[in-house]
């Protein structure tokens, strides 16, 4: 339509609206972005809203904000008072006493019940399984041994024939009137083969179940997409726990790129007994009602008199958007500065800020020996290249990098400090494990434990080749830009 007649350069009106759109949108990011994020992530997005306002913005506005709905964030604080009243019943005897504890862990210990609601428990025994298909057949065969209900909560969940067997025990402990209760994550389920016949499995085997985190806005539930539950756990009558790694799936991941690429993983799950069980049932309860509306009463009705089989002390940190501070970051940094001796991190995707990076730096810098295990190749490309752009300055702080030889995802997590702490848990060592997934993590205290882990490592290393500075250095030009990307990216949170 020829519109001159009006008396108005529409090219000239139009680049000009542009133009002040784009303006204003970089004017009201100065005043939004900034707010209560920290300063590389805040940097990271007015970047690329002044580079590109308009997509910008609108990956702003999806993924900008880590807080959960309302609703959600007020059953999070509901079911924390409940875990904390429970925490606080100390005259059942079964929290550690801190003069028991080594300088400095003592104030770590304090500071993760602070923050996470969840004491340090004494008389806990731990074993470790690193063999992926051993340890789904102590899982299944933990959940025949239940009496009156099974838990279990996994970031992925899939009923492929590597997991079967803890399909068919979950059958049978329906059928003998065991509660079966089930939480998997949504949007790893909807994105790993599988779903429909998982979800199939579980009604037709009669567990009640639930997706965690839904994103289905035409039934009213949306969250920020990428805020996940990552926890791996399983509790049987409160007496038996697993926690750790290990998704229950098939080491490929069934998909037919790792499979392409003849890629397994290769993780760690820890079996526990004692009273630290009662730290995982709180985490599943909490979750269970986040996403069911139905408070589960286990930790009201439990015997605090029951035994304890160990000599270990544990404490369960649960981390996530619903805790306030990063509650595990700051539980990783103040361990990390009580090291006097050695540091010794698993870590599929070390991406750390620049507490971790200092805490690593003082440590190496006052005489501590540090090693990181990771693995030599990756299967998440923007990660993968986020972690290499580290390297060098790792290297140059004294840190021993061991990368685990492909095809093997290294996928385990922990680390160990000195000779009696060790932590274990789902939490990567990553701004994403800090800040938007929920995680679960335990600080164990005992030598037998990191003892144990000690020779973990030492197969890892067996299995792995040491990354040199020199050898760093002659990095393609190309590599390098990849990886510096990968690094501004990872700050976009």
């Amino acid at each position: 339509m020829d519109l001159s007649w009006l008396g108005v350069n529409w090219p000239f009106a139009w680049t000009l609206s542009l133009l002040v759109i784009d303006n204003l949108i970089r004017v009201i990011a100065l005043f939004v972005v900034p707010r209560n994020r920290r300063p590389t992530s805040g940097m990271a997005w007015l970047m690329a809203i002044f580079l590109l306002p308009v997509p910008g913005l609108l990956l702003f506005l999806i993924i900008g904000s880590k807080r959960l709905p309302r609703a959600r964030e007020q059953k999070q604080e509901a079911i924390n008072l409940f875990v904390a009243e429970i925490a606080e019943r100390e005259e059942r005897g079964l929290v550690t006493a801190e003069r028991h504890l080594p300088p400095g862990i003592d104030s770590v210990a304090r500071l993760g019940r602070s923050l996470g609601a969840q004491p340090m428990l004494l008389g806990n025994s731990a074993t470790l399984c690193i063999d992926y298909e051993a340890s789904f057949a102590e899982m299944a065969a933990a959940i025949r041994e239940a009496r009156d209900y099974v838990h279990i909560e996994f970031y992925i969940m899939v009923h492929d024939d590597a997991t079967d067997d803890i399909f068919v025990a979950m059958r049978e402990a329906v059928a003998r009137g065991v509660q079966v209760r089930v939480l998997l994550d949504h949007v790893s389920a909807v994105r790993n083969p599988g779903t429909r016949r998982t979800a199939q499995s579980l009604d037709d085997l009669g567990a009640e179940w639930a997706y965690m985190l839904p994103v289905r806005p035409w039934r009213g539930e949306y969250q920020r997409p990428d805020l996940r539950n990552h926890r791996k756990l399983i509790v049987v009558d409160g007496r038996i726990g697993f926690m750790g790694s290990q998704n229950l799936v098939d080491s490929s991941y069934n998909k037919p790129s790792n499979q392409r690429r003849g890629l397994h993983w290769k993780d760690l799950m820890v079996r526990v007994e004692g009273p630290i069980v009662l730290g995982l049932e709180a985490v599943f309860q909490g979750d269970w009602y986040l996403e069911t509306g139905q408070y589960l009463t286990h930790l009201s009705e439990v015997s605090f008199e029951a035994d304890k089989p160990g000599e270990l002390d544990c404490q369960i940190v649960p981390s996530g958007p619903g805790y306030a501070g990063e509650n595990n970051l700051q539980v990783f940094v103040a361990l990390l500065y009580t090291a006097q001796r050695r540091i010794s991190i698993t870590s599929p995707y070390f991406v750390p800020d620049g507490s971790i990076m200092n805490a690593l730096r003082a440590a190496t810098a006052r005489g501590v020996d540090v090693e990181l295990f990771v693995s030599e190749t990756g299967d998440q490309a923007v990660v993968y290249h986020a972690q290499r752009s580290y390297y060098e300055e790792l290297l140059r702080a004294g840190v021993r990098i061991w990368m685990y030889r492909p095809p093997y995802i290294l996928h385990s997590k922990h680390f160990t400090v000195d000779d009696s702490v060790a932590v274990v848990g789902s939490s990567n060592m990553d701004q994403r494990s800090f800040g938007l997934n929920m995680e679960i993590s335990m600080v164990v205290h005992g030598e037998s434990f990191v003892r144990d882990l000690d020779e973990v490592s030492d197969y890892y290393r067996e299995n792995s080749r040491e990354l040199t500075l020199e050898e760093w250095l002659k990095q393609p030009l190309r590599s390098q830009l990849l990886d510096g990307l990968a690094r501004l990216t990872s700050a976009l949170q």
